[in-house]
């Protein structure tokens, strides 16, 4: 792994994870999800080096490295690990790919097979591991490392289909078509996602965030069955074996039920999303629960007094709450490098409203 030890220009301590704890800084912490990505020359070269996604997320020097560039560059309070979502349900037994232009793929798909025909093979882990390891040695002590794993929602909507699609039309038809073999699905998911985190723990991360980039697309009743009471299992059985990890729950597109969700599931911090009001935010979500957000990644592509007004509101409507600034969603490959450095500095220079 190349480069330095990185050095982030940041508040004493460890100020991401104070938030987490409930401490209310002067100054928000930052990370921006995906700060490892195409944005990046230097992820871009590294990527065409290694001939593949796949293949740089299984090179633990390569993904442990991909993991440490936005931390040199911008000195984030924040490092994310550098894996992908969909090496659960590689890890559950279905094969993985990445067809140039279209996406990931999984194979065989659930919509036709049934969940007994997959050998799990939970050695797919060992790499990531391994890449927490190696970014684990090389962070300043006072970055906070955030491990993740997509949500189970999100991740069945894939193993179903064997795609990503734009409704998630054939995990929500299995779902209501045959609740018992979809719930088996979501089950083994929750077992499996439990598994992968605590390894990530045990590697070195400090606290852990669940993806479910799916969830707006569940009506309210769908929603509770299969957004909020799976992660609420994963939070109790990650609680049981690493009660003072924090565990933020970040169900994008849940709109007006995003209080709902912060409350049963009992996730330690919650994500909002750009389309949320942050005003409305900070009066439906329970008193001093950590929130995470909302800034627009088009408004960050936009910079200047588009991205500074953004901020304001933003700040404004979180002061008094733990807040950690973060995009309502992942940093877009045309994002200016220089607005970035705009963002950053423009957070961490204001005053606390």
């Amino acid at each position: 792994m190349s480069g330095p030890s990185v050095q982030p220009a940041t508040l004493p301590g460890k100020p991401l994870l104070s938030v987490l704890q409930g401490k209310v800084p002067a100054v928000p912490p930052m990370w921006l999800m995906r700060q490892a990505g195409r944005y990046l020359p230097e992820y871009r070269a590294l990527r065409a080096q290694k001939g593949g996604f796949l293949e740089l997320v299984y090179d633990s020097a390569a993904a442990a490295e991909v993991t440490l560039q936005p931390l040199r560059r911008f000195g984030f309070d924040g490092a994310i690990l550098f894996s992908d979502i969909l090496i659960v349900p590689y890890a559950m037994g279905q094969d993985l790919w990445f067809e140039t232009g279209e996406g990931p793929r999984l194979a065989p798909t659930l919509d036709a097979t049934d969940l007994s025909a997959l050998v799990p093979d939970f050695t797919r882990f060992d790499a990531v591991y391994e890449t927490v390891r190696q970014v684990k040695a090389a962070l300043d002590p006072s970055v906070t490392f955030l491990g993740f794993a997509g949500s189970p929602w999100t991740i069945a909507t894939y193993m179903v289909a064997g795609q990503g699609s734009k409704d998630q039309g054939a995990a929500r038809r299995l779902a209501y078509g045959d609740p018992a073999r979809f719930g088996a699905i979501i089950d083994a998911i929750v077992d499996a996602t439990v598994t992968y985190l605590c390894g990530q723990i045990d590697a070195g991360v400090e606290a852990v965030q669940l993806f479910d980039s799916w969830a707006g697309s569940l009506s309210p009743l769908q929603f509770e069955r299969w957004v909020i009471e799976p992660n609420a299992r994963i939070v109790r059985k990650l609680k049981a074996l690493h009660p003072d990890i924090p565990v933020i729950g970040f169900p994008k597109g849940a709109g007006a039920k995003l209080a709902a969700y912060a409350r049963g599931t009992g996730v330690d911090a919650v994500g909002v999303d750009e389309t949320v009001d942050p005003h409305w935010a900070h009066q439906a979500l329970p008193k001093g629960l950590p929130v995470q957000g909302n800034l627009d990644p088009l408004a960050l592509i936009a910079g200047g007094d588009a991205m500074r007004q953004a901020v304001d509101s933003i700040r404004g409507a979180f002061a008094g709450r733990p807040h950690i600034f973060n995009l309502g969603h992942g940093i877009l490959p045309d994002t200016p490098i220089d607005h970035v450095d705009a963002l950053i500095s423009y957070v961490r220079q204001r005053e606390s409203l």
